[in-house]
């Protein structure tokens, strides 16, 4: 009987003097720990309008590709995800690759934005950065890759211009808003979502980021910050997980009109699948999009679910579609190690096949 017993006994003293020296450890590290930065690349800003910008990444040899490759993010996070570090970077692979890289910011909205449309973000904006590229390079059209709600923004831009466009990419695009696993649009079925808007104007940062976190409640809230115990003694480490967390709290307020139309017409209405989205005056067509698309999707995403992105193929006028899902979550498909190969290299090398000769 005091076998086993004195074997536990020995095992949780161990393990007590691992946390202490880690926890020691620790006090080194943080003390250590560098200014948290992000974005691995240098840019220029080349086009404004108020608060929106639009930068181009300035690589370490010049673009062979000759069309640029516009990115188009969520409003709810800042687009430097794509950008985060030197090891965890899609936008440094691209460049490396030869693409001509740009990023639409959308900036912080304040109480001066609460009126900002859908048309805004979508026509104004997003289609002033295209309008601009397309006179910048001589060109007809650009290429357009779109990210979460970037790429539902990039839809219906493309189905509202569709020759202006010439090559589609959307990766962890929601499409389909009513599957029975999208946690997120289950919960915004019955929000009085008028009064939600009149009420609180814009919507803060800090709400939209609670309704995230406590989709996962355990591993966002709990889990991630007791495995930071194990990594105390490592500065890079400890810098990275800084790095992702500042990303994570760094959130702009939502537009409230915008959020107002985006969560009727998308989340509540699903308008890809049943029609009714209206931009301005234009009805949303995916048929009109004609152009050649690849779709990328991660597949334990919780936040757009697999087949909400895969509904994509039923729904638009492309001849050339093209699926791609890669493993990990709706983060991991940016920042995972295998997606810094794999993720740079599918873009590049689907965009080189459609590019001119």
């Amino acid at each position: 009987m005091n076998g086993p017993l004195n074997v536990s006994a020995d095992g949780l003293a161990h393990e007590a003097l691992r946390m202490q020296q880690k926890l020691a450890a620790g006090v080194e590290t943080l003390r250590n720990v560098d200014d948290i930065e992000y974005g691995a690349t240098a840019k220029q800003e080349v086009w404004r309008d108020g608060k929106v910008a639009l930068y181009r990444f300035v690589g370490e040899k010049t673009p062979t590709a000759k069309v640029p490759l516009l990115i188009s993010y969520a409003l709810v996070n800042r687009p430097y995800m794509v950008d985060l570090q030197a090891d965890r970077s899609i936008v440094k692979g691209l460049l490396a690759r030869g693409e001509d890289v740009y990023v639409i910011d959308w900036g912080y909205p304040d109480r001066s934005d609460r009126f900002l449309t859908l048309e805004d973000y979508i026509e104004r904006f997003l289609g002033g950065a295209v309008d601009h590229l397309r006179r910048a390079h001589g060109l007809d059209a650009i290429n357009l890759l779109g990210i979460c709600q970037g790429g539902a923004f990039s839809l219906c831009y493309s189905a509202l211009h569709p020759d202006k466009v010439r090559n589609l990419i959307t990766m962890v695009t929601p499409v389909d808003f009513h599957t029975p696993d999208n946690m997120l649009s289950n919960w915004t079925q019955g929000i009085d979502i008028d009064l939600f808007v009149d009420t609180l104007g814009n919507v803060p940062a800090d709400l939209m980021n609670w309704c995230y976190l406590t989709l996962k409640p355990w591993r966002l809230f709990s889990q991630k910050y007791v495995g930071l115990v194990d990594i105390l003694d490592d500065k890079k480490a400890v810098e990275d997980f800084l790095r992702m967390e500042k990303w994570i709290f760094d959130s702009p307020d939502q537009a409230g009109e915008a959020f107002r139309q985006f969560i009727k017409q998308f989340y509540q209405g699903n308008g890809f699948v049943k029609g009714g989205i209206v931009i301005g005056e234009n009805e949303v067509h995916l048929g009109l999009i004609e152009m050649p698309v690849l779709n990328i999707f991660a597949e334990q995403d919780h936040l757009v679910p697999p087949a909400s992105s895969r509904a994509l193929k039923g729904l638009i006028g492309s001849g050339d579609y093209t699926e791609l899902s890669f493993r990990g979550g709706h983060i991991g498909i940016y920042v995972s190690g295998r997606a810094q190969k794999e993720v740079p290299d599918t873009i590049h090398s689907w965009l080189d096949q459609r590019s001119p000769k």
